[in-house]
């Protein structure tokens, strides 16, 4: 399967990584010489495409990294032909979009994979289903297949929460180091108690209220904290910045 990547910036590298580790042979990827892609093509022995046009009359399945607000321009009028498979990153660019500038009946799909495919661990969003291309997307990670677009676009507020959840750890961080900690201890303190925050999670069939629950001792340090938090409403704000992103996503 010959692979094209329209938009190689720091996600659409990431994922051209991650799709070489996983044994996708470097001949049979396609993109041109913009972003990042010479750097990949220097490094591992990429031909590039003299521009846009030849990547998709090259290409089995098409993926999409721009910005979203380039998705569109980026894909009209290109030598499509039937058969062909676009796989848009591309947050807030509805399927319709997408396929009103293209041939009828061109299969479109929408993914939101995280930086994280760096380590084969970004859950992978994929509307609509589909067992091929979420074969694809393992080379990112874990793959969450959705029923409907409206499901997807409320599963990518998961990719602001991504960042999110980077932050609180860079802060935990920054005030361990404060008490005395050294930087070294309180990165990889912080970065492995969020991985094992989200594996608790994971793999538990409990519910997530009674995880919670059999955390919080009574009286407790975990007590303490939430307490706090719950004095600084931060909850609340935490749902209202999903809310903001949600929204964002549904103005395009």
């Amino acid at each position: 399967m010959i692979l094209g990547v329209i938009g190689v910036g720091h996600l659409g590298a990431i994922l051209v990584e991650a799709l070489l580790d996983a044994g996708h042979p470097a001949t049979d990827l396609r993109m041109t010489a913009r972003g990042k892609a010479a750097g990949l093509a220097a490094r591992h022995g990429l031909t590039l495409a003299p521009d846009t046009a030849a990547v998709v009359a090259g290409a089995d399945v098409v993926i999409l990294t721009v910005r979203p607000k380039d998705a569109l321009a980026a894909v009209a009028g290109l030598p499509w032909r039937a058969g062909q498979k676009l796989i848009s990153a591309c947050a807030g660019v509805p399927v319709a979009s997408l396929a009103a500038v293209l041939p009828a009946n061109l299969p479109v799909y929408r993914i939101m994979p995280l930086t994280a495919a760096a380590q084969k661990a970004s859950p992978t969003t994929l509307f609509p289903a589909d067992p091929a291309v979420a074969g694809l997307l393992a080379a990112f990670g874990p793959v969450v297949q959705l029923a409907t677009e409206a499901q997807f676009e409320t599963a990518t507020v998961s990719a602001a929460v991504y960042g999110w959840l980077q932050r609180l750890a860079q802060v935990t961080a920054d005030w361990s180091v404060a008490q005395g900690l050294p930087l070294d201890a309180a990165r990889q303190l912080a970065a492995l108690t969020t991985v094992a925050a989200g594996r608790n999670i994971a793999d538990s069939p409990l519910p997530m209220d009674r995880l919670l629950a059999e955390l919080v001792t009574p009286g407790g340090i975990t007590e303490k904290g939430l307490h706090v938090l719950d004095a600084h409403v931060v909850i609340p704000a935490w749902t209202a910045a999903c809310d903001a992103v949600q929204a964002k996503l549904a103005g395009g």
